[in-house]
């Protein structure tokens, strides 16, 4: 009995989607077994991305609400990570502070870096008086502390959501365009890069075919790594008042305010969004270093064989 063409074609379909999940699974499983720190991170950071999607679903309460009967209270049943001094419950800001700090985080990275990585890829591949007067610009910008270059930005902008990412991200620039512009030049000059130039290949298939695809393993950590400077610097400036604006809850802004003051007799209004900023920074840096080790050639030998 013949197979009909159609039904052959929908079981290779299916087989090639079987296949697909099963080497997705195994090197989900390998990362797991041989990266659990970065496995760990994963986690931390999906968990960031649930609460800043439905954590106005879960909040127990309206992180802007005031409740001056139930003000300065230490952690309860009611108020897990306990109350500020205007009554309004600790764990709903910590929450409502995530999505700032993903939005800003991610939005941060992407205009930043993204800038970034297309000004070193064409620095790197164009090399002559572009790529020497560029990279006097690049080291203009990095003698800057990005701190400051954000605090003079958001005081130049005013203070908002948007020119908050604005600031941060152009901190970011100088970082991914030295090291994509180092992975450039080092992919120019391969021998493939040579032959390809001799078939008379245009300059567009190049770097969109050859140059660009392997410049993006270093990029991803680059960027994964800027995502916890981002949401460092973007706490920073909430802490020294300049940052995210009220009513936004903000986790430096829970620490500069009554945290800071009443530091010594209500010490979980620090701690909680201390902690918080601490632990999701170290998780974007953990995968950050799983994903150095991961794409980097020099380092796969490190794995456990």
């Amino acid at each position: 009995m013949e197979i009909e063409p159609r039904a052959a074609s929908e079981s290779h379909i299916l087989n090639l989607r079987g296949a697909r999940w099963k080497y997705q699974r195994a090197w989900l499983r390998r990362f797991v077994v041989y990266k659990p720190l970065g496995a760990v991170g994963a986690g931390i950071v999906l968990l960031m991305f649930f609460l800043s999607i439905f954590g106005s679903f879960i909040t127990p309460y309206n992180p802007i609400d005031m409740d001056f009967l139930s003000r300065a209270q230490s952690p309860n049943l009611r108020h897990p990570l306990g109350t500020d001094t205007f009554g309004r419950d600790v764990l709903s800001n910590i929450i409502g502070g995530a999505k700032i700090s993903i939005y800003v985080g991610f939005a941060s990275v992407i205009l930043g870096t993204g800038f970034g990585a297309v000004w070193g890829l064409t620095s790197g591949y164009a090399g002559g008086k572009f790529d020497m007067y560029s990279q006097r610009l690049i080291d203009i910008l990095q003698s800057i502390p990005t701190l400051a270059l954000a605090l003079v930005i958001v005081a130049s902008l005013g203070s908002s959501l948007n020119n908050i990412v604005i600031a941060i991200s152009i901190g970011l620039i100088a970082t991914s365009a030295r090291v994509v512009r180092a992975s450039a030049i080092s992919i120019r000059n391969m021998d493939y890069i040579s032959a390809a130039i001799s078939t008379g290949a245009t300059w567009r298939r190049i770097v969109f075919r050859h140059v660009l695809p392997n410049t993006i393993p270093p990029y991803l950590v680059v960027a994964t790594a800027g995502l916890g400077i981002a949401i460092l610097q973007e706490a920073s400036l909430s802490f020294l008042g300049v940052g995210v604006p009220p009513p936004h809850p903000s986790w430096g802004r829970m620490l500069s305010g009554t945290g800071r003051e009443y530091l010594t007799i209500y010490p979980w209004l620090s701690m909680a969004p201390g902690i918080a900023i601490v632990v999701v920074v170290l998780a974007f840096n953990l995968v950050g270093d799983a994903f150095r080790d991961l794409f980097d050639p020099r380092l796969r030998g490190s794995e456990k064989r």
